[in-house]
């Protein structure tokens, strides 16, 4: 079983993945700016300001990195300070596992993710990818589910109504257009956990249809 890092673990995918990689068998740390309840009990928390996250994972003996670092404009505050968690703090997370000697990174971006895209949000988790792809790990997976259904501590009205739209507008998304169906978090983080077990080096594009027949590997 591989010694994992994972940041982002209070989202709603980080949660999830926490769970399914425990159950797995993973020895598990986690990176937290504030120390988090309701995690299994064998992962062990580094907490500590973003800054000082380099420094903390510098003591660690990493294999695998997982990046469920993300936000939203509204809740950031601005375009800048979505940028610094959303680019910079995931680059920073990533430069800093792969010193501590990880071969292999797994990194939730978004469908449509592209550096030149014109939609801001777009633009900068596709200039994540290109900066984790400039890390040259041994093995880089993309995960770029589409919206992303679950129980969110925070309340976002534009994702909500989707939600509860997404049983009429996944029957339409068929085809090519599969990728921006709906997907559970829980399959997201069971997508993860598969990917854990993976040794074949490269950089590897997951969208919804890859993620669930991963997620179909770990039925746990």
């Amino acid at each position: 079983m591989a010694n994992i890092l994972l940041a982002g673990g209070t989202g709603l995918v980080g949660q999830a993945a926490s769970s399914s990689l425990v159950e797995a068998g993973h020895k598990l740390h986690l990176v937290l700016r504030r120390k988090a309840d309701g995690l299994p009990g064998r992962v062990q928390q580094h907490v500590a300001s973003s800054e000082s996250w380099p420094d903390r994972i510098a003591d660690l003996e990493i294999d695998i990195a997982i990046s469920c670092l993300g936000t939203t404009i509204k809740k950031a505050g601005s375009q800048e300070a979505f940028r610094a968690i959303d680019l910079h703090l995931v680059a920073a997370f990533a430069d800093a596992a792969k010193a501590a000697g990880a071969r292999q990174f797994i990194h939730i971006s978004s469908t449509m993710a592209r550096s030149g895209a014109s939609n801001f949000y777009l633009k900068t988790k596709g200039k994540a990818e290109d900066a984790l792809r400039a890390l040259d790990f041994d093995r880089l997976d993309i995960i770029r589910p589409g919206l992303l259904k679950g129980d969110r501590e925070e309340f976002r009205p534009g994702e909500s109504f989707a939600i509860m739209l997404s049983p009429m507008l996944d029957l339409a998304l068929q085809g090519p257009l599969r990728r921006y169906q709906s997907i559970d978090a829980a399959i997201v983080a069971r997508c993860i956990a598969s990917l854990a077990d993976e040794s074949e080096p490269g950089v590897f594009i997951h969208e919804n249809d890859a993620i669930r027949s991963l997620a179909a590997k770990n039925g746990r």
